[in-house]
């Protein structure tokens, strides 16, 4: 269990350390240089199941890619790879990945039992290894068959039907973004307002973002003013939620939110588990506003 312990520990601090140096260096590791990824902006995805990977891991993938400049954001365990009738070519290296979740333990089970209570639950990381297709050889075609790139034109009007069927209080005008709590509603400026106006869509699903995290949806702590670390953590979450939404859609913007860096970098600093709990957090609310697209994506 120690061991365990501190291999959690560890996988903690490396992903952390990792996306520190990013910030430090000016570079959101949430909002990729797509033009220079072979693979385009898309969500990474397990090649043998087809299920799209969420919260930390989807940051440690597109790093990943666009570093090696893989073709593709479609990745595979080594046992994958060979029930697939392929093979991991020799020398090639795997990237770790993690699973998180929380179980409870027998013991803690039988002791809630007999004193009638709730039982404890246990958080447990767990490391995995997986490669790239790019890095397997002998995979059959449709692991390997390029990953097909939405329409632009398609992709903005899913987001405009995403906007529409999400029923959220949407105020288009003046010149500023925000989600305001207390009042339950999103103000965004209108698309003339951006000199790249699929940037306006980055900025409107930035601020839906922030509307998932009302009491009467996922409940998360927006009580913070602005400068405060709960702030920078909701201002975090949005900003991924909204680079995940917008890579399920295919919508590659341009814009970078970038004015709370030092923020992130001290809540980073303090905390080496913060940058997976608002991964996580940003995977729910992005799978809370696909799902107004009210189809498989």
């Amino acid at each position: 269990m120690r061991k365990e312990r501190i291999e959690r520990a560890s996988l903690y601090s490396e992903v952390t350390n990792r996306i520190i140096v990013e910030l430090e260096e000016g570079r959101l590791p949430w909002v990729q240089p797509w033009d220079s990824a072979a693979c385009g902006c898309t969500m990474p995805q397990n090649a043998g199941t087809a299920r799209k990977y969420s919260g930390i891991n989807v940051l440690i993938l597109w790093a990943e890619g666009i570093a090696k400049a893989y073709a593709s954001q479609r990745w595979l365990t080594y046992r994958q790879a060979e029930a697939a009738g392929g093979n991991v070519r020799r020398g090639e290296k795997g990237t770790v990945i993690c699973y998180a979740d929380r179980f409870t333990p027998k013991a803690e089970a039988e002791a809630a039992r007999g004193e009638d209570r709730e039982a404890r639950q246990v958080a447990f990381l767990k490391r995995f290894v997986v490669f790239n297709v790019d890095q397997c050889e002998g995979l059959p075609e449709d692991f390997t068959a390029p990953m097909v790139r939405p329409d632009p034109v398609l992709a903005i009007a899913e987001a405009d039907a995403l906007i529409a069927a999400s029923g959220a209080r949407f105020n288009i005008g003046g010149g500023e973004a925000f989600y305001s709590p207390s009042h339950d509603f999103v103000q965004v400026p209108p698309q003339s307002a951006f000199h790249e106006p699929v940037n306006w869509y980055r900025t409107a699903l930035h601020e839906l973002g922030h509307w998932t995290g009302h009491g009467s949806r996922l409940g998360r702590d927006q009580k913070g003013g602005f400068g405060s670390e709960s702030y920078a953590k909701e201002e975090l979450v949005a900003e991924m939620a909204a680079a995940f939404t917008c890579a399920s859609l295919g919508i590659a913007p341009t814009v970078r939110h970038s004015d709370y860096i030092a923020s992130w970098l001290s809540v980073l600093r303090d905390d080496d588990k913060a940058i997976f709990r608002a991964a996580s957090a940003a995977s729910k609310a992005s799978d809370y506003l696909l799902a107004f697209k009210g189809d498989d994506r």
